[in-house]
């Protein structure tokens, strides 16, 4: 329960307990998992849609229930901790996409990818559509 971390006085250590647990054992559309979302987001201060590396880190396995309009703010930097999740929303996969389209991440274009770099995005390649994919060199 989110209130356990009041006796231990760090929410953000309680969070990152959270982020490191099996967080499948709740369904993604569970009241409990969402509001375990919601309190780890207040009680890391997050401004807006703003998600900063640190921020991601005590998030954990919790980026994966962030809506597309954070995966868009984050302009790339959440891209290698969404890769730990197991499947993804409607909305998740075209903020992939479109943070990916415009080649501005540290992966660059997708014309510029490498074997290398498609081994780093393996577990985002089944979220890449035709547009993508078409760009990649052989």
């Amino acid at each position: 329960s989110p209130s356990d971390y009041a006796a231990t006085g760090s929410c953000t250590q309680f969070f990152t307990n959270v982020g490191e647990a099996n967080l499948d054992v709740l369904p993604r559309e569970d009241p409990q998992r969402q509001r375990l979302l919601l309190e780890a987001l207040e009680c890391l201060e997050v401004p807006g849609t703003q998600i900063n590396e640190e921020n991601a880190e005590v998030l954990g396995r919790l980026v994966c229930d962030l809506g597309g309009d954070y995966i868009r703010s984050s302009r790339g930097r959440l891209l290698k901790d969404l890769g730990q999740c197991g499947s993804f929303l409607p909305e998740q996969e075209e903020a992939i996409r479109d943070i990916l389209s415009t080649g501005n991440t540290t992966f660059g274009p997708p014309a510029a990818w490498s074997a290398f770099t498609l081994s780093q995005l393996s577990r985002l390649i089944p979220v890449l559509d035709h547009s993508i994919l078409q760009q990649i060199p052989k």
